[in-house]
């Protein structure tokens, strides 16, 4: 087990995590009130998604990279580790100099594919011109990418938290010096046709310089643990690499296959003008409380996932996957309620202000909905594939994102059309929740049984807690709104909190009364906590 305690863990991700979040709320209010949902949003949303893709598969926290070091690491004594991570970093650095390579040079068709629907408008036209120069200053982000996901799984691994849940601010913080600087020497001339292709060219360079401050900041405590040096190494022989490549393989696979589904998405989003800016700054503030709830519960447990893949520890990996799942049913599904019943106020209290008026409100407080209806499953099917993961199965995932791919991409075709740009959204819903069906049925077999029907229960009720809670913040916000308006800020902010309060109240009373053993363990930590 961990020298640190679950909850020791827990506070440490949440805290470097919520940092880490706000940065990146900052960003994105930067660039809707310099770009609102305009070509240079748009553009940067597009040409974001290969980097942004790679940074996510390749470094982020739970990502494959990331699962498949501390799957293996967590498992090995000290001495063994840093020939194994200089291997595995040897390789992985020389096969993504030649992804970064061919980005560059096939950065033009890239875009051409993935913004297809960009060529039937002018503006279109425009934003993919943007895009290409983005992209190709982004490129190196794919060696980084690699690198940032095998140091922060072996730190990780290694009982250190702090550094690879903060780091991602980085990114967020180059980004707003650049367009603040820009912002100073070019005024409200920023937002003018003819600057368009300079506040590209700025928004990647920062990016850029965002990614490669996230993986030198690391290189220091790897070389001060003892974890491995910045030295070519290839040993390939070690059992240990075959053992993270075996996991490694089929868990990238699989998420590129669920890029895959952003893929499609982004197809038909390019047919409907500043469409994907609005998905992009929707689905931040979805990311917001799902990256911080996402840490807390999948960075301490997959390493106790992987030490309980014995089968002789079965029973309690049984008892650690229903905590997990409680644990995102408790945050989730509430926060869910909230999210759709504040739509509307949220987008306005952190977007309303600059280039980005009312008509960019609406658009993304509809998608916004959307996301917020999918919280739950998105994390619970997370949570499942971490699992398969930790019992060394990266396979079963990657034949389920298989189907999800077609299913996915059905699901586009026909929801577009009936509900516009929110139905891009319900539609990776719609997989998430089939993805995570599978997975369950999958890891009962493979378990030899799991207590689901038991599990089930409280995961209804709470949702059931939810839609209450949902109703009781609806009254509440329609009350606020008729006493002090939305026409303002402070008007939308008043709305805000106190809706909030009124729903997460209602949720906490219910659950109490439900008396899910999760609910109370969790109320009694907090309660040490601040006792302290």
């Amino acid at each position: 087990m961990s020298k640190r305690s679950l909850a020791g863990i827990a506070g440490i991700v949440a805290i470097a995590t919520l940092i880490s979040k706000v940065f990146g709320l900052v960003r994105q209010q930067a660039l809707a009130a310099a770009f609102a949902i305009g070509p240079v949003a748009d553009a940067y949303n597009l040409s974001y998604v290969i980097p942004g893709f790679l940074l996510v598969l390749l470094g982020g926290i739970n990502g494959p990279f990331h699962s498949a070091i501390v799957s293996v690491v967590a498992k090995r004594k000290k001495e063994e580790i840093a020939p194994l991570v200089e291997t595995i970093t040897t390789l992985v650095g020389l096969a993504l100099i030649g992804v970064t390579l061919g980005i560059i040079v096939f950065a033009d068709p890239l875009i051409g594919l993935l913004g297809q629907g960009f060529s039937e408008t002018p503006t279109g036209l425009e934003s993919r011109a943007i895009a290409v120069v983005q992209l190709q200053i982004m490129a190196p982000m794919a060696l980084f990418a690699g690198l940032i996901g095998i140091g922060f799984g072996t730190l990780n691994a290694a009982d250190q938290y702090w550094l690879p849940s903060i780091s991602p601010l980085f990114s967020s913080v180059t980004v707003i010096i650049g367009l603040g600087i820009l912002a100073l020497i070019l005024g409200r001339d920023l937002m003018t046709p003819e600057y368009a292709m300079l506040g590209g060219i700025v928004l990647a360079l920062g990016t850029l310089a965002g990614a490669f401050l996230q993986w030198i900041v690391q290189v220091p405590a790897l070389w001060k643990s003892g974890l491995g040096r910045l030295r070519l190494r290839f040993n390939v022989s070690d059992p240990g690499v075959r053992d993270v490549l075996k996991v490694l393989g089929p868990a990238t696979f699989s998420s590129g296959m669920m890029q895959i589904n952003v893929y499609t998405d982004l197809y038909f989003a390019a047919y409907i003008p500043g469409t994907l800016a609005a998905l992009g700054f929707a689905n931040l503030l979805v990311q917001t409380p799902l990256g911080i709830i996402s840490n807390i519960i999948l960075v301490p447990f997959l390493p106790i996932f992987s030490r309980l893949a014995d089968p002789q520890h079965w029973p309690e990996l049984k008892l650690r996957i229903r905590q997990s799942l409680m644990l995102v049913a408790l945050t989730m599904l509430p926060l869910s309620a909230l999210i759709v019943t504040l739509a509307l106020p949220i987008v306005k209290v952190i977007y309303e202000r600059g280039a980005f008026g009312e008509d960019a409100a609406v658009i993304v407080t509809s998608v916004l909905m959307a996301y917020g209806l999918g919280m739950f499953v998105y994390l619970g099917r997370d949570v499942m594939v971490r699992v398969f993961y930790a019992l060394g199965d990266g396979e079963t995932p990657f034949r389920i994102s298989i189907v999800s791919i077609f299913l996915n991409a059905v699901l586009d075709y026909f929801l577009i059309q009936l509900l516009g740009p929110p139905g891009l959204v319900l539609a990776t819903v719609g997989v998430n929740v089939v993805s995570l069906f599978a997975m369950v049925v999958l890891l009962d077999r493979k378990l030899n049984g799991l207590p689901w029907l038991s599990w089930s229960r409280p995961i209804v009720l709470l949702t059931l807690a939810s839609g209450l809670a949902g109703v009781a913040c609806w009254l509440s916000r329609w009350g606020l709104e008729a006493w002090v308006g939305s026409q303002n800020f402070w008007a939308n902010l008043v709305q805000l909190c106190g809706a909030s309060a009124v729903g997460l109240g209602v949720f906490a009373l219910l659950t109490v009364a439900l008396q899910i053993p999760e609910a109370s363990l969790l109320v009694a930590r907090v309660r040490q906590r601040l006792g302290r």
